[in-house]
């Protein structure tokens, strides 16, 4: 099956978008530069904050999310990814503007949470993955129990998010998303790292229970799918 090209739908934010690009090459099994696949990362910086979106108090991201698809497929992507779990609220407004799949991370973090056995799982999320029930459909198709924290702490979390790892002080944010998620873990079999500087943040070490990383889900599924191990 013949390599295919992947698209990185990036910029939500900019560390996360070079965290993921960073993955998928460590998780590709290279002896060799050519042995790599292709990889075209549109970051797009600009696009609305989406959270504030979802609660009502921003700026429509989807003019831009479908603009920076429309780029990757001129550009030559096969599929895109995106490493903003939040931006999937919008994931069926991009794909119906693009002829190139857009593969979900929700999606195959939710069936990756299913095959490990996991009947309840905590988020750690920002308010707008969590309003827009975005992992909440993809779990309850699957008969998995979302365990999410109380409103304290889901405050505790979106400052991590905000004013820790997205404003650049990453120690801030592990320190907070790590209380919290000490929290979940005594009710859940396991957490979702449910947003992209939460992957940042936080390592598997870090817990008593499994963390569920999608970003390290996409970045193996993306692998797959560019050197042909699986079918779009």
């Amino acid at each position: 099956m013949a390599e295919r090209i992947i698209g990185i739908l990036g910029g939500m934010g900019p560390l996360a978008t070079a965290d993921l690009f960073r993955r998928i090459v460590e998780k590709t099994p290279a002896k060799r530069d050519q042995d790599h696949p292709r990889v075209i990362i549109y970051n797009n910086p600009k696009i609305p904050d989406r959270t504030a979106f979802i609660l009502g108090r921003g700026e429509d991201p989807r003019p831009e999310l479908i603009a920076s698809a429309k780029k990757l497929e001129e550009c030559g992507a096969d599929f895109i990814i995106m490493p903003c779990n939040t931006a999937h609220f919008f994931a069926g407004d991009i794909q119906e503007a693009v002829n190139i799949p857009l593969v979900s991370m929700v999606e195959e973090t939710a069936e990756r949470v299913r095959e490990m056995g996991i009947r309840r799982v905590g988020l750690l999320a920002t308010d707008g993955t969590i309003k827009g029930r975005v992992y909440y459909r993809a779990l309850k198709k699957r008969g998995i129990e979302l365990i999410l924290p109380d409103e304290n702490d889901q405050g505790l979390v979106m400052r991590g998010i905000y004013e820790g790892v997205k404003a650049g002080n990453v120690e801030l944010g592990r320190e907070l998303l790590l209380k919290v998620a000490r929290k979940l873990e005594e009710k859940a079999e396991g957490i979702i790292a449910g947003c992209t500087e939460v992957s940042i943040a936080l390592k598997p070490e870090d817990l008593k229970v499994p963390l569920i990383d999608p970003m390290d889900v996409i970045a193996e599924k993306a692998v797959r799918l560019a050197l042909g191990l699986e079918d779009l």
